[in-house]
């Protein structure tokens, strides 16, 4: 009987360990799922900033208080990623020549937080419905709020909040950016002369890389 209670005993025993095992296995496999998961690079509607060799790059950069210059949308179109971009004119940029065009190479990739709730198929494939009505519009140097040209950050910002309703970034007025630099008011004079619109509605790339809504997912 004694022999019985205890074969009953290491039996149950024994099945304890095996379940605690193959919950805690289970546990590190869903982990790495979830890990391999957010450590993509990229994604369809990850934002990618960089420092343009434009000429109007510093000034940005001097204006926004910010490192990066430019920005522009991931989109990924069968196996291969491109950037949707306001240069001139919008246009699909292959990824890699996109980083190559940036200084140093170097780039930094921001994500919606919930994305993987926000951005389904249907709202993916309405992003790229808005970004794709912009193809070949000239860029706007004077940074003129319609649609008729645009500029980066307002291509983004626009696709996102069209096709999702989000807002990401803070709109602005160009009077609220840092204007006293030279380098600032020379690209301004050339742009307006002296009739500088400071009350123009702008999004600059530093309120989008700032945006709550974000988090970075790659940078080299």
């Amino acid at each position: 009987m004694m022999k019985r209670k205890l074969i009953v005993l290491l039996g149950f025993i024994g099945l304890i360990v095996l379940l605690f095992f193959y919950f805690k296995s289970d546990n590190i496999l869903s982990q790495n799922e979830t890990s391999l998961i957010n450590d993509e690079k990229f994604q369809n509607g990850d934002i990618v900033f960089h420092i343009s060799n434009s000429e109007q790059s510093e000034a940005i950069q001097l204006a926004t208080k910010s490192e990066y210059s430019h920005c522009g949308l991931i989109y990924k179109k069968e196996n291969d990623f491109f950037v949707v971009e306001a240069i001139q004119p919008v246009c699909l940029t292959p990824l890699d020549d996109w980083i190559a065009r940036g200084e140093k190479g170097h780039y930094v990739v921001k994500r919606l937080k919930n994305a993987h709730q926000i951005l389904t198929p249907d709202i993916l494939k309405k992003m790229k419905m808005e970004g794709e009505k912009f193809i070949g519009k000239n860029y706007d140097f004077n940074f003129n709020w319609n649609d008729d040209k645009i500029y980066c950050s307002e291509l983004v910002w626009k696709i996102y909040k069209r096709a999702t309703g989000i807002e990401i970034g803070k709109l602005e007025k160009l009077g609220d950016f840092d204007l006293t630099n030279n380098n600032v008011k020379t690209i301004l004079e050339k742009r307006y002369g002296k009739n500088i619109p400071i009350n123009e509605i702008v999004i600059s790339p530093a309120s989008i890389f700032i945006c709550s809504l974000l988090y970075t997912v790659n940078e080299n």
